[in-house]
């Protein structure tokens, strides 16, 4: 791998968690960790995450909500569920809240590590960039099929809503858009109240793509209009 894939694992059990993000970290992947599904959707808002496997039965928040949660937010991250074999319905609960795969407890590292594979982009495919798809704006560049961005050559990490309202921008320069059209693009769903949410999200944006968020030179807003992307 030429830039790692970075995992997230999520395990309330300290020593499972352990083995397993030595052995992965062996492997070649960076790995972050949780304790519960709260911690684990507080991570994924703060870091760039390819991947995440995430216990069913924890405390303060299970797997399954964790993931009803993930996916609410319109994140299509992969996740893997993993479950005990006395539970035999967390099978089914995992994958309808949104899971991509499951493995049963006990399970083999090597399997574990099969299946993570199977849903991470092939090195193939992440190599085989071309000029439409890399978008950019002055000193921003987005590729669309690593779903990587940098500013000034800097690589920037951004979570999935944030990454999804900057392309929306990237791909429409000088349009202005509203808070609920840019809510409806990015979460594919009407707000219902909750777009003042978007404007949290773009003020996180600017402050890991402009080099003074208080006068942004990328995303600038309207009053009373929207928000719309500058082009440089």
């Amino acid at each position: 791998m030429d830039k790692p894939f970075t995992l997230l694992l999520c395990d309330d059990e300290a020593d499972i968690l352990d083995s397993l993000r030595r052995y992965l970290e062996l492997e070649g992947y960076e790995i972050l960790t949780a304790g519960n599904g709260a911690q684990a959707l507080e991570i994924i808002q703060k870091n760039a995450v390819d991947l995440m496997v995430i216990d069913v039965m924890m405390p303060v928040m299970d797997g399954i909500t964790a993931v009803k949660h993930l996916r609410a937010s319109g994140s299509d991250l992969p996740v893997i569920m993993l479950t005990a074999k006395s539970e035999d319905l967390d099978e089914l609960q995992g994958l309808r809240s949104g899971a991509n795969d499951y493995v049963t407890k006990p399970y083999n590292f090597m399997v574990l590590q099969a299946r993570i594979e199977r849903l991470l982009p092939s090195p193939d495919s992440v190599k085989k960039t071309t000029a439409k798809d890399v978008l950019r704006n002055g000193g921003l560049e987005m590729n669309t099929r690593s779903r990587s961005v940098s500013v000034d050559g800097r690589e920037v990490h951004l979570t999935p809503l944030e990454y999804g309202i900057l392309h929306l921008f990237m791909t429409h320069p000088g349009q202005v858009f509203s808070l609920v059209h840019i809510f409806r693009a990015v979460k594919n769903e009407e707000p219902y109240g909750a777009e003042n949410t978007i404007a949290v999200h773009i003020r996180h944006l600017r402050e890991k793509i402009e080099i003074d968020p208080a006068h942004p030179e990328y995303i600038r807003v309207k009053f009373g209009q929207g928000y719309w992307m500058e082009e440089r």
